[in-house]
């Protein structure tokens, strides 16, 4: 069975190549996956299995038959952009077309400003054979549209980390941070002085861990110089990650999947929100955080807060091993898949 998959991948974000190599793992093992990707040779060195650009996916869904998959996350928002969902919608519409079975798989749907690529969306979702998504509020929205599904934590929660050598002697904090127009000079101004006092209050070696190089690593080699004794980690194996994350005391994040994968992994967490995915995802966990746009200016304030999680305790084994079972949920998808594309 040919499976195509779809999603924000080849573009060096952690958290996305997280939610594919766990979709590679969660799918049939004779299922033949076919990736399309920004960087074909990079996924195909990271993951190991064919990829290919969009325009080639377009003639392979024209011309043969097979799974059409969306891959995890928040693949359909027009808060950034609203060519972006266009071009998944576009894709979902020609595999629905050319009567390929269609699923969208642990999706997190909006935000959704336009009415038009509201239109857009439920119509694509209505047609896929199965969906499943991982936040409540998209439940929500496929349950107005009369869409059944399936709801269960981000499949990331999923994934083991890979086994990485040491990283430090003493308790490690982990920051990971990417632009964001909330993100203003003087909020990072407020940030970086923050954890310079920290640093010195903890005696901690503090990592400055970009999960989109592309964009995240400028904005790491900025910080870096007025953080003596810090250093930056680029890793692109999504498991790597994880492991690295697996042996930090405090892990300070801005990004989701850094959440979760270091929630996972039982370091302490404390959250930068800079959107609504983050903010429910901190809700849904008990976990600390302040939005960005409510970031105290005394740094004083920020570190005692860190301070508290830096000594408390990580998030509780059962809650995460129920979140890691929970979140295996969503390979209950390929099962309504015929074993025989020639069935559809």
């Amino acid at each position: 069975m040919r499976a195509v998959i779809c999603g924000y991948y080849g573009y060096g974000n952690g958290g996305d190549e997280a939610l594919l190599r766990t979709l590679i793992q969660q799918m049939p093992g004779d299922w033949q996956p076919l990736v399309i990707s920004g960087d074909p040779t990079a996924t195909q060195s990271l993951h190991g299995i064919p990829a290919i650009t969009r325009r080639q996916a377009m003639a392979v869904l024209w011309r043969e038959r097979g799974v059409f998959l969306w891959g995890g996350g928040s693949l359909i928002q027009d808060r950034t952009s609203w060519r972006s969902p266009l071009v998944y919608l576009g894709l979902m519409g020609l595999a629905q077309q050319r009567q390929w079975y269609t699923l969208a798989w642990a999706q997190g749907i909006g935000p959704l400003h336009r009415p038009w690529i509201r239109i857009l969306t439920h119509r694509a979702f209505a047609g896929c054979d199965a969906v499943s998504v991982r936040d409540p509020e998209s439940a929500r929205q496929l349950q107005a549209w009369g869409i059944p599904y399936e709801l269960a934590p981000d499949p990331v929660w999923a994934l083991l980390p890979a086994p990485v050598p040491p990283i430090s002697a003493a308790p490690a904090i982990a920051v990971i941070l990417r632009p964001h127009p909330l993100l203003t000079p003087a909020r990072l101004e407020v940030l970086s002085q923050a954890l310079q006092i920290l640093q010195r209050q903890t005696a901690s070696p503090l990592l400055l861990v970009p999960m989109q190089l592309p964009q995240d690593l400028p904005l790491a080699e900025t910080v870096q110089p007025h953080l003596p004794g810090s250093r930056v980690i680029c890793l692109r194996d999504p498991q790597a990650l994880m492991g690295t994350l697996a042996q930090v005391q405090f892990t300070l994040s801005m990004r989701y999947h850094g959440l979760v994968m270091a929630a996972s992994t039982g370091s302490r967490c404390f959250g930068l929100s800079y959107d609504p995915k983050v903010r429910t995802l901190l809700d849904s966990l008990g976990l600390p955080g302040w939005d960005l746009e409510d970031l105290p200016r005394d740094p004083e304030i920020l570190v005692s807060a860190w301070l508290k999680t830096f000594g408390g305790s990580p998030l509780p084994l059962g809650i995460r091993q129920q979140w890691q079972e929970q979140a295996q949920h969503h390979r209950q998808l390929f099962a309504r898949i015929p074993a025989h594309e020639n069935d559809h």
